[in-house]
């Protein structure tokens, strides 16, 4: 008996003897997690099309449902809203079109990022890997998913004979900027959620609020001329705008690409910060 509480005793004293990890210690350990997670891509793009084949398991359409509810959503609430508003539907519908279905993808990463860490509560405690892996994992899934989707915008464009034109290839590295934002998400988000489960809840109602606050059902032109120069302070516009606004022809304001790259890097400085402080405790959070 002696001997197991004297056993304890040194371990005890041996954990208050660890010193904490400095914080370039920790930003050291966060940093090769990231760096591990993209030497294993190939199994990041296995667990996400995984994903995919689990949810949609059983079904004759699989994701094509999602792909078939988005064109009716499209179909009606364009041909109603374009009579609300008074505009031409041949400018509003594609509009509409690439709107939802850009923000259906921001929405979904948004979501799933609250679910990070807690939705592989499994993996996490049966194996050793970089949790980078499962925000990449989240973010590689809703790029399939939209790629999906990708065929309404296909679809009206075709109808409506809308050609981006060389102002589209500004949309690719506005898109580069949402897939690295995503991983930043899913990376505070989803430490935050681990944490404290009542955030997920609070998430999806800021984020219906900020769908009726960003111009996605209707168009920047309807604030006014003279109120336009406050739609760049919302974040969510200016990082919408970087892609829908290439992709329909015109080439978004410096101040939006201001308010799109300011927001990233605010973003990714908090998810790192507060990745790197809490990495070490996100497994024993679940």
């Amino acid at each position: 008996m002696s001997l197991a509480l004297h056993a304890t005793r040194r371990r005890t004293e041996t954990l208050d003897l660890t010193p904490e990890p400095t914080l370039a210690a920790r930003q050291r350990m966060a940093l090769r997690d990231l760096r591990a997670a993209m030497g294993q891509w190939r199994l990041c793009s296995v667990l996400a099309w995984l994903d995919i084949k689990l949810r949609y398991r059983g079904s004759v359409l699989g994701p094509f449902w999602l792909t078939l509810s988005t064109a009716a959503m499209v179909g009606a609430m364009g041909f109603l809203y374009a009579a609300l508003f008074h505009m031409d539907l041949h400018d509003y519908l594609p509009y509409l079109a690439l709107s939802l279905v850009l923000w259906g993808f921001v929405g979904t990463i948004i979501g799933d990022a609250c679910q990070t860490f807690t939705a592989s509560e499994g993996m996490i405690r049966a194996m050793r890997l970089p949790f980078t892996l499962y925000g990449g994992r989240i973010v590689l899934r809703n790029v399939l998913v939209l790629a999906h989707n990708l065929i309404v915008i296909v679809v009206v464009f075709a109808i409506f004979r809308i050609v981006p034109g060389p102002a589209g290839l500004l949309a690719v590295p506005g898109f580069a900027f949402w897939l690295l934002d995503g991983l930043a998400l899913c990376l505070l988000l989803g430490a935050v959620c681990a944490r404290f489960r009542d955030i997920p809840p609070i998430v999806n109602s800021v984020l219906q609020m900020i769908f009726f606050v960003t111009p996605v059902i209707w168009k920047p032109e309807a604030v006014g001329p003279t109120r336009q120069w406050l739609l760049p302070f919302n974040p969510f516009f200016s990082l919408l705008e970087v892609v829908r606004g290439p992709l329909l022809g015109t080439i978004p304001s410096a101040a939006v690409y201001v308010s799109a790259i300011g927001s990233s890097l605010l973003l990714w400085a908090l998810a790192w910060l507060l990745f790197a402080r809490v990495r070490g405790r996100i497994a024993f959070w679940l």
